[in-house]
């Protein structure tokens, strides 16, 4: 039978999950079910029932570095080799449909989920995930890019509503997305939970149909993420197409009355059941099922690949007088918690169930060259404040058997999760106190750095040298162990801006934002945009990174189709430097940040070698988006192209003339602080001329609805709901405090609108029901109460009614 001889309930049906993590099937149009897992640095492939928050038991799966640390290798090609194996593993694990990778803009280094995301830049962001994608796919698995999009932050993550400018949303926040989407042909890409200007993600026709099927050419499966759709009609019309986890039937029974009252098209319905069928066929697989495990071979294969990414994504941002790599007979001092017991990946709903684990301690003392003088503890992994650790450590020190100290610091697993912003960018105090007691000695200190985001570093200058290492996945302890030795020469760069300070970031005065709406008041001004145009100092600018080697660029110049350079390693050691094309509009034309990357290329060279290096131009080198025009242009004019080792650090110059479709215009005057890059100052009026309207943020509701979160009852007139919002908000602070790690569950529920309990609880739940919850939390109890009832059974008899219809009983 084919798809379309289908009755309208089987094609509704096709669209929302059958449990946490399979689609629906049709045996009578031979549309098997699928299986979709996390995630993007490793798959989660869970037993049992499963759930979405990765606190659920999974079977062994290799764990990668994350996208966060990824990113700083600049190496497309070796995202793609790490997405070859994640697909390998996700087909061997019986999943078809990986969920990842994170591809959204690190608007601010807070956002508790940035380790998953790649990058402050779309160019940078897109050619990685481009990379990571048609790897996965080489496996006839889907990848699915995520979350689409301008998710930002982790607070009230359900029931936010990003307000931003058209200009800002395409050039900086959709571009990224745009590049994956061209070059790699996802199959699919999740929608994000937030609203856009007011409208869902998953149910937003301008982004899902104009521009992403439209603009873009996409022909793959939208797929909500977890408990993200609002109404389904919605979505179909709009371009999305799977619901999931579970709405059970509610959604069945609302597309079908749709079709029947002649709200939604048949022909809707019928596209988008075409793409789950679609996705299904594509990611058919054979021979595997849910027993199956990962063979030994495998597993040792995959955790080379793991460190070799790892190795090509470590980061040098000191040597002062070369004391790294370590020299031949150095005695070395190991200090910190996180040497002996490896932190490699955030937590959340990407967290890997590792094939296995190592740690710096034992992976330093197998090498050869070099000696541990000892090891010791040095601080409280959570912050307590425990000073003979520190004492223990400065002895370590000072003893006439060591040379050299190492002292691995950064951030605990509590501090960077899903469902959580962080709250400082500080590293605990303990650990300052204990780099501040080991510069003391007077011993060389080199510090390994271990956090998946900027952290700021007050006892900076007094190192001798720094490894930022990121999340380095399961292998990276042998990989740091590799670099700190020279068996390999560290050639990362990092994919974000390091402020020197919380509040040098742009948006640090209204971020996360504690109401329904996060505006975006920075503009396009975000990250190396704001700090090199408004002048700002950093610690370390966007695509900073040093090397054992030293380069050189020279001979840059300019044709119609891109530049040519010449770099050269001006060292004896072999190794690798990223070549960052930046351009500079014309003078008089719209607004922009000072430079903006365009183009970048990794370039391995042995010692004293010389290449001529090539970076072409593409559809993203010129263009502006107008929105009053709702068109893409390419100002004409003198342009100005930068190359260097970074953003702020640009040696090599040419003017470029430019031949576009519009002469420059200069920006309004009365965009104000924003020519300058100087958004801090940015006035109400100036935000209303980017914006094109004013923007109104709303104080807290005084009656609460279906997309308010279950936090906000803690200011409900009901007692009832007043009760349950502050036990759990005690709750997760009280778990979170004993384990050292973030209840995530609890959380979940706390950022949770109501309107997802339809959503998630596999029809026990509908739309009634959740109206009901609303009444509850507006001190309506007994009313909500017995609503609540009389709609559970209406409910119950519904979904009965469904289910015998499909089974065709």
């Amino acid at each position: 039978m084919k798809l379309e001889e289908l009755s309208a309930t089987e094609k509704a049906a096709l669209l929302s999950g059958a449990s946490e993590w399979d689609s629906r099937g049709n045996e009578r149009a031979g549309i098997p079910s699928f299986v979709m897992s996390d995630g993007p640095h490793g798959v989660r492939r869970q037993l049992g029932a499963g759930d979405h928050l990765g606190i659920g038991a999974s079977k062994p799966a290799t764990c990668f570095p994350t996208a966060g640390t990824v990113a700083n290798s600049w190496d497309p090609k070796l995202a793609e080799a790490m997405g070859q194996a994640l697909g390998r593993e996700a087909h061997d694990l019986d999943v078809n449909v990986l969920l990842g990778p994170g591809m959204n803009i690190k608007r601010n280094p807070l956002c508790g989920r940035n380790f998953e995301y790649y990058s402050e830049d779309p160019q940078l962001a897109g050619h990685m995930a481009a990379g990571l994608i048609r790897g996965i796919q080489s496996n006839g698995i889907s990848a699915c890019p995520k979350h689409f999009a301008v998710n930002s932050q982790e607070l009230r993550r359900q029931s936010s509503n990003s307000v931003i400018d058209e200009r800002t949303l395409r050039e900086v926040y959709l571009t990224g997305f745009e590049i994956a989407v061209r070059e790699a042909d996802p199959w699919a890409i999740m929608s994000s939970y937030n609203e856009i200007n007011g409208i869902y993600a998953h149910e937003h026709p301008h982004l899902l149909t104009d521009i992403l099927r439209k603009e873009w050419g996409f022909k793959g499966a939208v797929i909500s993420d977890w408990g993200g759709s609002d109404s389904a009609v919605a979505a179909v019309k709009a371009g999305g197409t799977l619901e999931m986890p579970s709405p059970g039937y509610t959604s069945v029974r609302e597309l079908v009355a749709a079709v029947e009252a002649g709200t939604l098209a048949p022909a809707d319905l019928n596209l988008r059941a075409s793409e789950v069928a679609k996705l299904a066929q594509l990611t058919k697989t054979e021979g595997v099922g849910r027993d199956d495990l990962l063979t030994k071979d495998l597993i040792e294969a995959h955790h080379d690949v793991a460190r070799t990414v790892a190795e090509g994504s470590i980061v040098l941002l000191k040597n002062d007088d070369q004391v790294l790599p370590f020299k031949p007979g150095s005695r070395v001092a190991l200090v910190g918690d996180m040497a002996k017991t490896a932190r490699f990946q955030g937590s959340g709903s990407s967290k890997v169930n590792a094939t296995k684990s190592e740690n710096l301690c034992d992976e330093l003392g197998r090498m050869e060259g070099i000696t541990l003088s000892g090891y010791q503890q040095g601080y409280e992994r959570h912050g307590d404040v425990n000073r003979p650790l520190i004492e223990d450590a400065v002895a370590l020190a000072t003893s006439d058997q060591t040379d050299v100290v190492l002292a691995v610091v950064g951030l605990d697993e509590r501090s960077e999760s899903e469902g959580l912003d962080r709250s400082t960018m500080a590293i605990p105090q303990v650990q300052t106190d204990l780099v501040n007691a080991l510069k003391a000695t007077g011993k060389p200190l080199v510090v390994v750095l271990v956090t998946g985001s900027p952290v700021e570093l007050p006892w900076f200058d007094d190192v001798s040298a720094m490894l930022h290492v990121g999340l380095s996945g399961q292998a990276g302890a042998s990989a740091i162990a590799r670099v700190l030795t020279g068996k390999v020469n560290p050639s990362g760069h990092l994919a974000e801006t390091w402020p020197l300070a919380y509040q040098d970031c742009p948006n640090a005065d209204w971020y996360p934002a504690v109401g329904r709406d996060a505006i975006y008041r920075e503009g396009p001004f975000v990250g190396y945009r704001y700090y090199e145009t408004a002048q700002v100092p950093v610690r370390f600018p966007f695509g900073f990174g040093l090397s054992y080697s030293s380069f050189d660029f020279s001979d840059l110049k300019a044709d119609k189709t891109g530049i040519s350079l010449t770099v050269t390693n001006q060292s004896d050691r072999a190794g690798a430097t990223v070549v960052q094309l930046y351009v500079r509009g014309p003078q008089g034309g719209v607004l922009r940040p000072d430079h903006e990357l365009k183009g970048f290329s990794k370039v391995w060279l042995e010692g004293h070698e010389s290449k001529s290096v090539r970076i072409d131009f593409d559809r993203y080198s010129f263009r502006h988006f107008d929105p009053k025009t709702t068109a893409w242009h390419t100002e004409s004019g003198q342009w100005t192209l930068l190359v260097g080792e970074n953003a702020h650090e640009l040696p090599l110059q040419v003017d470029f003339q430019v031949e576009g479709d519009v002469e420059p215009q200069a920006p309004s005057p009365t965009l104000g602080a924003y020519l300058t890059g100087k958004v801090k100052d940015v006035t109400d009026n100036q935000m209303a001329s980017l914006f094109g309207h004013g923007v109104i943020a709303p104080g807290k509701p005084t009656v609460f609805g279906i997309n308010d979160p279950i936090s906000s009852w803690a200011d409900s007139k009901g007692f009832a709901a007043r009760t349950v919002a502050k036990t759990l908000i005690k709750r997760e602070a009280k778990i979170r405090e004993k384990t050292g790690q973030p209840d995530l569950n609890t959380l979940f529920v706390l950022n949770m609108p109501p309107r997802a309990m339809c959503k998630m609880t596999q029809g026990m739940i509908d739309a009634s029901m959740v109206d009901a919850i609303v009444k509850i939390a507006n001190g309506h109890t007994f009313r909500g109460a017995g609503s609540f009832i009389r709609g559970f059974f209406r409910n119950k008899a519904a979904n009965k009614r469904i289910a015998k219809e499909l089974n065709h009983d």
